[in-house]
């Protein structure tokens, strides 16, 4: 495939587990980001001032800026962001939480080509 015929676009997937070990520290910066907010309705201030004062993930979430993750790579520009935040259960120990666990991707790249293979037999087959 040619670069022409490659797609220009890139999805880029990105998991973080953060432990919050300064809650207060948090919601205040969540806080002054939100009063720095010049276009945030004062009815929609009010409520985020509240949410971010009883939930770390959501003052995490007013905190970060997909933006900043991409800003000084060359050659790219960010074309849409979405993200979410929310407590989670974490246990280190636990395999769910092997971000480097490369058997798992080898099976899944192993089952993808059993699947791409069975989908070439089965097309010769209808020849």
């Amino acid at each position: 495939m040619s670069t022409s015929e490659t797609s220009r676009f890139v999805r880029l997937r990105v998991d973080l587990v953060l432990e919050v070990d300064g809650p207060a520290e948090l919601a205040e910066a969540a806080a002054g980001r939100i009063d720095a907010d010049e276009f945030m309705p004062e009815e929609e201030r009010v409520h985020a001032r509240s949410a971010v004062g009883e939930d770390s993930a959501e003052a995490l979430a007013y905190l970060t800026e997909p933006f900043d993750l991409v800003r000084t790579v060359p050659g790219v520009e960010l074309v849409q962001a979405s993200w979410t935040s929310e407590e989670i259960d974490y246990d280190p120990d636990a395999m769910e939480w092997d971000l480097d666990d490369e058997d798992g991707a080898r099976e899944h790249d192993e089952h993808d080509a059993d699947d791409t293979d069975a989908a070439a037999d089965t097309a010769a087959d209808r020849s």
